[in-house]
């Protein structure tokens, strides 16, 4: 039988940070996040330039928040991924750092993908502390995947609000604090799903093939978690990952919950919720770690869920592939 999970040994969360947009700042979560900034720009001339401004403070806030156990500029590598042609937030910001850099691309599963590489980094004691990070905006997603933002095209009530916002994990080898277990690395699945505005209904199967996965491996079971987060199936796709699961036998109620639905309130207008790499990373690096942090949550799986298509491939008439990966954490 595969196996598809990494079990780590002594890995553990240093320090976290997430920074969000000002419209993520007027949501349920803005308790939780480290910075809020007052304007989609951040004091940038471009909206690309906004997107490397705020995945640098999210990097160089976690690693302040790592004080003594990773002296800034003392992380020996830094994993880091966005949404952009070429990875170009994460990149121009690697250029910034004195450390090794690797750049990955998981679509919005970018979060829990930089992360699960960066514990399994940290596991083989190849480095003593690693740093995972990701990021995404509202206008340079849209404008590279769909329409012009300035076009202001309509959309359906299937399409999501790429989040606007960047998160940050130190991890490293400690022996108290938040442990991250597992990770589960998903495969490419493919349900024929062709809408780029309803990435919730391509991303469903491949968050119920991972759970699935993850299960089967660690012979854990649904209870097992205080909490299974997804990343950003939105309500179409949350539903029918929901649905799935219930089917297959592993019944999820209550503590089944999709980032993209927490991070706005009800009165904000983000179709069929949140979506893109800080999704998951600003609701994980700030929200749901805090929730461990203080006892309220013991387990926790977050399912990192990504949507791998391109202006190229849906022009050529591709389907959408879907990935997704599963990152456990206990108190």
């Amino acid at each position: 039988m595969k196996n598809s999970t990494w079990f780590f040994n002594d890995v553990h969360v240093l320090a976290n940070a997430a920074v969000a947009g000002p419209f993520e700042g007027q949501g349920e979560l803005a308790g939780s996040f480290d910075m809020i900034y007052q304007d989609i720009y951040m004091g940038q001339p471009t909206w690309e330039k906004a997107e490397r401004k705020m995945l640098s403070d999210a990097i160089n806030l976690a690693v302040q928040k790592a004080g003594k156990e990773v002296a800034l500029g003392g992380v020996e590598l830094c994993i880091a991924g966005d949404l952009l042609n070429q990875n170009i937030s994460a990149s121009f910001v690697g250029r910034e750092l004195s450390c090794p850099f690797i750049g990955v691309y998981g679509a919005c599963s970018t979060a829990m993908l930089s992360l699960a590489l960066a514990s399994l980094v940290v596991s083989s004691g190849a480095c003593k502390s690693a740093v995972a990070g990701a990021s995404s905006h509202n206008c340079t997603s849209e404008k590279q995947y769909r329409y012009p933002t300035e076009y202001g095209s309509q959309k359906p009530g299937t399409a999501q609000w790429t989040v606007t916002g960047a998160g940050a994990c130190v991890v490293g080898q400690h022996l108290e604090g938040i442990s991250i277990r597992s990770a589960t690395i998903g495969e490419v699945v493919d349900f024929g799903i062709s809408n780029p505005l309803d990435m919730g209904s391509a991303m469903a199967p491949a968050a119920v093939q991972v759970i699935k996965q993850h299960f089967l491996d660690t012979g854990l079971k649904v209870e097992d978690y205080d909490l299974i987060a997804t990343g950003d199936l939105g309500k179409i796709g949350h539903k029918i990952a929901r649905d799935l699961l219930n089917e297959e036998g592993y019944p999820v109620a209550d503590s089944f919950v999709d980032c993209g639905l927490m991070i706005y309130s009800d009165q904000q207008q983000t179709f069929a919720g949140g979506s893109g790499c800080a999704s998951s990373a600003i609701v994980t690096y700030g929200y749901l770690l805090d929730k461990l942090k203080c006892g309220a949550l013991k387990k926790l799986l977050v399912v990192g869920t990504g949507a791998l298509l391109s202006p190229i491939s849906y022009q050529q008439g591709e389907t959408i592939p879907a990935i997704a990966h599963a990152v456990s954490f206990e108190a």
